[in-house]
């Protein structure tokens, strides 16, 4: 009796604990934070450009707290913002979008699109993520999203489309930024543009690649194309992550190392030793999650700046 007595007791003390991480993992879901790092790729001489990396919001009319963050980036006066997509997290997400962004539309800015801003989020089972390939081929009721009012406020307020596309961003300052991107690689949407350069890209000061799914097919294509850095989301750093081990997962082929974070692409940092021939790559951690599994551990939500400065002579 003394011992069943002792097993029931561990247990309890076991589910007490795993109910005390669920909740936690809960609470991480609100624990905003903005990610800061410094990039060394401009060349010498060039005064530093700040760039405000935004993903993943997955936004829901309901998330108050959520949508006065992002409000709140716009206080970090970006000198660029780039949005790596999955924006709606609901099929009333657009009018609380177009509000919290309201204020860094003001600001040069670049767009791609993520597959939870065509489709509204659906339940799926948490252990697919387990698997080498978490989508569910053929998935059907999707309900679509208004990616076209979407789309149509950010190009209007000026910023630049890069589904499946290339453009050039004017600086305030009068510098201008090349850049390439693609349509979401996760709903196979991915299509390189056709090899060139814009009208006064030979003038820019840098070229960036912009993508939401890190792929490895389109970091390839990307890195082939000579940016300088690609910046992509969609992995949620993997929403659940275990200290001293890091991401369970990425939900697409990139490796979990590169699950968030500044990293080189297809080896270490270029600053650092076997990175020669990588490029930078930002991954975010995002800033949201689905709906139907609001949880974050060891992975609070994020945007991110990114201090672009002078490579060293």
């Amino acid at each position: 009796m003394g011992t069943l007595g002792n097993v029931g007791k561990a247990l309890g003390i076991v589910g007490g604990v795993v109910a005390a991480g669920i909740a936690y993992a809960h609470v991480e879901t609100k624990l905003f934070r903005v990610r800061r790092v410094t990039v060394p790729l401009l060349p010498p001489g060039q005064r530093p450009i700040r760039v405000l990396h935004v993903s993943d919001l997955h936004l829901t009319p309901s998330q108050r707290t959520k949508q006065a963050w992002v409000r709140s980036l716009a206080a970090l006066e970006p000198d660029l913002v780039i949005n790596t997509g999955d924006n709606f997290g609901h099929t009333d997400a657009l009018a609380p979008l177009l509000d919290v962004f309201g204020q860094l539309m003001d600001v040069p800015g670049a767009f791609v699109m993520g597959s939870n801003d065509y489709h509204a989020p659906s339940f799926k089972n948490p252990a697919r993520y387990l698997l080498p390939d978490a989508r569910i081929p053929g998935a059907g009721n999707k309900v679509a999203l208004p990616t076209e009012s979407l789309t149509k406020a950010f190009t209007e307020a000026g910023w630049v489309d890069l589904n499946n596309s290339r453009g050039l961003v004017e600086l305030r300052d009068g510098r201008t930024v090349g850049l390439v991107g693609m349509d979401d690689p996760h709903l196979d949407r991915d299509v390189m543009p056709e090899p060139g350069r814009v009208p006064g890209e030979e003038d820019a000061v840098l070229r960036l690649g912009v993508v939401h799914a890190p792929y490895k097919r389109v970091l390839n294509q990307l890195r082939a194309d000579g940016v300088d850095a690609i910046i992509a989301g969609h992995t949620h750093g993997g929403q659940l992550c275990l200290p001293f081990y890091g991401a369970l997962v990425t939900n697409c082929d990139l490796d979990r190392t590169r699950a968030s974070g500044l990293h080189g692409w297809p080896g270490a940092r270029p600053d650092r030793d076997g990175g020669e021939g990588s490029t930078w790559l930002h991954v975010s951690a995002g800033a949201g999650t689905s709906p139907y599994a609001q949880v974050r551990f060891a992975c609070r939500p994020e945007a991110t700046l990114m201090t672009l400065t002078a490579r060293a002579v």
